[in-house]
């Protein structure tokens, strides 16, 4: 059973940053697409930031210009760097992935991925 392992979630202050990782146990994943995806309490899970097997990359518009997702294939790890964070990105935090094909449309699906982590939460005070 393949797994994904979150790390690197934790308390920061309104404008600070954070890299989360998601260390993955097969190779396999890098062939599909993977992403990250948040829950708030009370809220429903949203998708994040996502990437495909061929390099394209897509972002919530809330996220754009301040997270960047990232994978580094030889450690089967998918990070996201989350900077300028505010008290609104106060969530858990989940890695997914799922097999090919990824559909551009649907990357940040959750119903899309069929494997997941257990989450990290981040948390930002203001």
């Amino acid at each position: 059973q393949a797994q994904l392992v979150e790390s690197g979630g934790g308390s920061v202050q309104a404008g600070g940053s954070l890299r989360l990782s998601c260390a993955a146990s097969t190779t396999s994943f890098g062939s599909g697409c993977m992403g990250w995806f948040r829950q708030a309490p009370g809220k429903g899970r949203e998708g994040v930031a996502a990437m495909r097997n061929d390099g394209l990359t897509t972002y919530a518009d809330s996220v754009q210009g301040r997270f960047t997702i990232s994978q580094d294939n030889a450690k089967n790890t998918l990070f996201l760097q989350m900077s300028s964070l505010t008290p609104e990105d106060t969530a858990i935090y989940y890695c997914a992935a799922n097999p090919p094909p990824c559909a551009a449309w649907l990357l940040l699906h959750p119903a899309k991925y069929s494997y997941w982590g257990q989450g990290t939460q981040v948390t930002v005070s203001s």
